[in-house]
């Protein structure tokens, strides 16, 4: 499958968030999302993984990034959003089938908008291992 450009992805990430449940929508209004094409070392290294990982090709799909609590005393906390990376490369090349890599994504921002409710990797588990935890034809 050819690569899609960065616009086209972010067009089925928008398209993602449109099929949210408004009550899940109402809640991500505070939550900025960025597409990028891969996360770079240094992000990786952040994010927990070892040098032998990152040297084998471990990457990530998507990163919750919470807002920083330690901004200048003027800054309004509402106004600073939290924010959600979804990386596209690591997602076209692993499900390289369109219909699975649109599912793919569509659980990729889920699980990184679950995490700014709170669930952790390990609450998501059974959700992330079901091949299309949705049941229908996104």
């Amino acid at each position: 499958m050819p690569r899609m450009s960065l616009k086209q992805f972010g067009r089925i990430v928008a398209q993602v968030m449109e099929s949210l449940p408004e009550e899940i929508r109402r809640h991500a209004e505070n939550i900025v999302i960025d597409i990028e094409e891969e996360p770079d070392e240094e992000l990786l290294r952040s994010a927990g993984f070892s040098e032998e990982e990152i040297a084998e090709g471990a990457t990530l799909y998507g990163l919750f990034i919470p807002f920083n609590t330690q901004a200048p005393d003027n800054t309004d906390f509402l106004d600073r959003p939290n924010r959600i990376l979804i990386f596209k490369r690591p997602l076209e090349e692993d499900f390289p089938n369109p219909r699975q890599l649109r599912i793919e994504i569509r659980k990729t921002v889920i699980h990184e908008l679950a995490h700014h409710f709170g669930w952790t990797d390990r609450d998501l588990e059974r959700f992330d291992n079901k091949a299309n935890p949705f049941g229908d034809e996104m």
